[in-house]
């Protein structure tokens, strides 16, 4: 983790964390004193543009360089989604009909243009530890970023370990179950497990010295004995959800990279706790669109993080 103080409740930052602090910042953020608007405010537009580009930055990659976000993570632009205003032809009007496309263009119409801003971070979404993240195997960002570092990750049955990577379509990565906390058993559950084998142990020792023969387990507690423990973290049920570009195994601890996030009217598939189409994330746009670098030498491409496209 970059900043020690990441959860600061004075701040009140959303992270990629399914922390207790996290929630409570997430709701000031949403619900609480900490809401950002700019209706009525005395900044000016250069501010605007700042705490808009912060409360982004914060969420998403907060552990990534801004330089390397700004050269590497942005688009060079966004797509067009302005309506095509387009006559329609009376030889064309029965086709249309019949295929659909007058009920589609009156249901874009209805829901509005689609929130593409939110778009601007759909190369975070790429990386490799953000995914595993996003598939619910690490309660943190930073903890997939662990994951990744030690060598518990295969990437298309290979051991990968960087984190920086960008996955393509059809990407396999899966993890060690034996490195994902929630199927762990806690440490005070472990430690009175122990006891308790120790407690069987010493009842065993006194029974066979009456009796040669001890009764056989039952199905139901050999069965009980097999099961892998499920233990997730207070407070992560506002946190659990998937993607529609991942395609998740829990059986097996691996996750396929369908395809790269995409939005369409009214919804867009890159998670973030602010309006896909809200104010914040325009300015944040407009921040970058005016700040980004334009130029990459080749001692920069050099230096590219991988992008398997």
């Amino acid at each position: 983790m970059r900043d020690a103080n990441a959860f600061a409740l004075r701040r009140a930052l959303p992270r990629m964390s399914w922390s207790a602090r996290n929630l409570f910042n997430l709701w000031q953020r949403s619900l609480g004193n900490k809401v950002v608007t700019f209706n009525n405010t005395s900044k000016s537009l250069f501010q605007q543009r700042w705490t808009a580009k912060a409360l982004m930055r914060a969420y998403h990659g907060d552990f990534i360089n801004e330089k390397i976000f700004k050269r590497w993570y942005l688009p060079a632009t966004l797509p067009d989604v302005r309506p095509r205003n387009r006559t329609p032809i009376s030889d064309t009007l029965a086709l249309d009909d019949y295929a659909g496309r007058n009920e589609q263009k009156e249901e874009e119409d209805r829901k509005g243009l689609a929130p593409v801003g939110s778009l601007m971070m759909a190369e975070v979404e790429r990386r490799i530890d953000v995914f595993i993240f996003r598939c619910c195997f690490t309660h943190s960002v930073y903890e997939a970023r662990r994951l990744v570092i030690h060598g518990h990750v295969l990437l298309n049955g290979r051991k990968h370990t960087n984190a920086n990577t960008r996955l393509a379509p059809g990407d396999m990565v899966s993890v060690d179950p034996a490195s994902i906390s929630f199927l762990q058993e806690p440490a005070n559950v472990k430690d009175d497990v122990a006891r308790a084998q120790n407690t069987d142990n010493d009842t065993a020792d006194a029974v066979e010295e009456s009796s040669s023969r001890s009764p056989e387990p039952t199905n139901e507690e050999s069965s009980t004995e097999k099961l892998t423990p499920f233990n997730l973290p207070p407070y992560a049920s506002p946190f659990i959800f998937l993607p529609a570009y991942a395609e998740v195994s829990f059986h097996t601890c691996s996750a396929v990279y369908v395809r790269h996030p995409t939005a369409r009217p009214g919804y867009s598939e890159i998670p973030t706790p602010y309006d896909a189409d809200g104010e914040i994330v325009r300015l944040a746009w407009e921040w970058y669109s005016k700040h980004r670098p334009r130029n990459r030498s080749k001692s920069q491409l050099a230096r590219m993080p991988e992008n398997r496209h």
